[in-house]
């Protein structure tokens, strides 16, 4: 009996221990797989600052080797450039992604559906749509053609591509169709939906894309999709990754400061103020030199408005129209010419407004009101200032020799050492051509080092001597 409690004592000893290294491989386990999914939200233009938000949270996903990265998209499109980096950083990502444009009455139009084709989990919230891709609404200039009528007359279906208006478009749009047939055929989706999408400018809702194989997953919230995307197969760097996401905690990253900022600077309508701004603290600490204060804060202006410019989709010719336009105005203010320079200038500078960036980006735009305030205010500082340095100009000198000219005085005495007369409450000595005696009143006409030229009143003239 004795020596049966010992050898149950040493299995029960060995079940023990297998059962700890087993709990302690799962607690491994766990540990490895307890870092939550990533969660980065997108809800405007996609831009250099959005761009660098993606890619820097894409970056920091792997880095804490997070098993999902859900980037939550809500967007009217936005630029080419931006949208093609975020597609490189998606297909080039060592963690999965998941595209969910999300809330409800979310969109994920033009670029917006590009970045939803390259994700590795595709989806949508219910009543949200995608679509719209054409070359146009992300920043490619043309136009396209209806498509041509038949024979009665009547326009042919919705559904007959368009036809560019000219060589460029077209090479622009097969560019923009065969980038997103490439992303469907690696993702596995409809591709002939997505040259639709780029041709024809089509779009669907959330049950549609599910229906047409757009998209993989109709989600509520992150949870559920979280949910339905566990066990799902996709392939990251060659290697294919079976997602184990179901009630895996998930942290949403907001954007740091540096992207903020750039977000704000590299806002259009902020970086045609802070270049007005720059220009007009340049323009009056050159006019009027003083402590610097407007000098430096004009500097920090302009740099910062040439670093929003280098970002954005700049037309130069009217960047060009607008410094012309500044131009002009100061011209106006030195040379008066009746409002010609003034009225070109200001025409220059709206002209020079609407053409400086690419409107048909969505987001990009700089608001009309804007530009006729500016234009407004621009004329209104210019030639408002250049007004008072006119008055200034034309006023009597106040001080100096100068000021003396014109100015009455008084003989008080005239003997052997000369005459002297008292001017401006100072006695000065006098010449004149006339004869002068004390008590006559006198006018300054002249000066020539400490002597004043003068003439006699023309009151004094009958009374005092012979006329000068």
């Amino acid at each position: 009996m004795h020596g049966m409690s010992v050898s149950e004592a040493n299995a029960g000893l060995r079940r023990l221990r297998a059962l700890g290294i087993a709990v302690l491989l799962g607690l491994a386990m766990h540990a490895a797989c307890a870092a939550p999914v990533t969660v980065l939200e997108v809800h405007d233009a996609i831009g250099p600052a959005s761009a660098d938000y993606m890619i820097r949270g894409m970056a920091k996903a792997a880095q804490a080797g997070a098993p999902l990265v859900v980037i939550k998209l809500d967007t009217p499109g936005g630029l080419d450039t931006s949208m093609r980096e975020i597609i490189q950083a998606i297909l080039a990502s060592r963690v999965p992604v998941a595209v969910y444009v999300s809330p409800e009455g979310a969109r994920a139009a033009s670029a917006g559906t590009y970045i939803l084709y390259a994700a590795h989990v595709a989806a949508m919230a219910p009543a949200t749509t995608l679509g719209a891709a054409t070359p146009v609404a992300i920043g490619m200039p043309g136009a396209e053609r209806k498509p041509p009528a038949d024979d009665k007359g009547a326009s042919k279906p919705a559904s007959a591509p368009t036809v560019p208006a000219d060589a460029m478009t077209a090479k622009q749009v097969h560019d923009a169709s065969a980038f997103i047939r490439g992303l469907a055929q690696q993702r596995g989706r409809n591709a002939e939906w997505a040259e639709r999408a780029v041709r024809e400018a089509v779009s669907l809702t959330a049950r549609e894309a599910l229906r047409d194989k757009v998209i993989d997953i109709i989600a509520v919230d992150v949870p559920d999709l979280l949910a339905q995307a566990h066990g799902r197969t996709v392939r990251t760097q060659g290697a294919d990754m079976k997602l184990a996401t179901r009630g895996l905690p998930f942290i949403v990253v907001a954007p740091d400061w540096r992207q903020r900022l750039l977000s704000v600077i590299a806002n259009p309508s902020l970086a045609l103020i802070l270049m007005m701004l720059g220009i007009y603290g340049l323009m009056f600490e050159f006019s009027s030199p003083g402590f610097g204060v407007a000098g430096t804060v004009g500097a920090i202006c302009l740099l910062l408005a040439l670093f929003a410019l280098q970002l954005l989709p700049v037309n130069y010719a009217g960047l060009a129209l607008i410094l012309l336009g500044m131009g002009l105005l100061a011209t106006e203010v030195v040379t008066p010419s009746f409002g010609v320079f003034g009225i070109g200038g200001i025409v220059a500078f709206i002209a020079g407004a609407l053409l400086l960036f690419d409107s048909d980006i969505p987001g990009f735009g700089v608001p009309l009101p804007l530009i006729f305030g500016l234009a407004a205010s621009s004329a209104a500082v210019v030639l408002l200032g250049g007004s008072m340095a006119m008055r200034a100009r034309r006023r009597p000198v106040v001080s100096g020799q100068e000021q003396m000219i014109g100015m009455p005085g008084v003989v008080m005495s005239a003997d052997a050492t000369g005459t002297w007369a008292q001017v401006q409450g100072e006695r000065w000595k006098v010449s004149s051509p006339d004869e002068l005696s004390v008590g006559q009143h006198v006018r300054v006409v002249g000066i020539h080092g400490l002597t004043l030229d003068v003439r006699r009143e023309p009151s004094d003239s009958n009374t005092k001597g012979p006329p000068p």
